[in-house]
């Protein structure tokens, strides 16, 4: 009976990893920061700062050659590469001649070579530059915020992350009313505003469904 009881209990807990593994529990907030890191690209704006050498501060602009151009060091190749990448990058040219141990930091001000989709149910669908870092909301309002059919309940987000291709629901009232936070957007993201009647949505999950991970299932 004992062995019996001890299989059946192990049988149970297989299951229920199955179960977990199957239908697993996602934030889609937490998940929308499990994205490939950014890179670089030409016409962004980068501020770049050298720790306790002002003199070296700079802002640049990434010319159509993929360099910034910096005190003492010339051009350096930074598109293409992460902000870390070109954090060390940029510290090792220093170093290499003029500084002890430099301390880099590179911001990205202006996204000017990212862009965001937004279609469906707005007012003005389309494809805008990210002059900025922008959140659902603020990308929303590019396209001049929702049509008189968009579902503030049904707006979904596309990403790549890893190369592969998912989408994440948001409650944009939620977000508005201050229950849920407002996601940040990045580069190449696609939002879609499902109508009231949620036919637009359904119709591009059926289609995208066999090449499309799930970020958050659709309910």
């Amino acid at each position: 009976m004992l062995s019996c009881l001890l299989l059946l209990s192990a049988c149970a807990a297989h299951g229920a990893a199955e179960d977990a593994a199957s239908f697993p529990e996602a934030d889609p907030v937490t998940e929308t920061l499990a994205r490939s890191e950014y890179r670089i690209g030409p016409s962004d704006l980068l501020a770049v700062t050298v720790f306790q050498v002002a003199d070296l501060n700079r802002e640049v602009r990434v010319n159509n050659a993929g360099q910034v151009s910096l005190p003492l060091i010339g051009g350096v190749d930074v598109a293409g590469r992460t902000v870390g990448d070109a954090e060390q990058e940029i510290a090792a040219r220093y170093q290499g001649r003029y500084l002890q141990n430099p301390q880099v930091s590179v911001f990205v001000k202006e996204f000017s070579s990212q862009r965001v989709t937004v279609s469906g149910a707005v007012k003005k669908p389309g494809i805008y530059p990210m002059s900025s870092r922008l959140t659902l909301l603020q990308s929303i309002a590019l396209a001049e915020g929702f049509s008189d059919i968009g579902s503030l309940r049904n707006v979904l987000v596309f990403r790549t992350i890893d190369g592969e291709r998912k989408y994440a629901r948001f409650d944009v009232a939620a977000i508005n009313d201050g229950e849920d936070p407002d996601p940040e957007i990045y580069g190449d993201d696609l939002i879609v505003v499902d109508t009231s009647a949620g036919k637009v949505t359904l119709k591009t999950l059926v289609m995208l469904a066999p090449f499309v991970a799930v970020w958050r299932s659709y309910q």
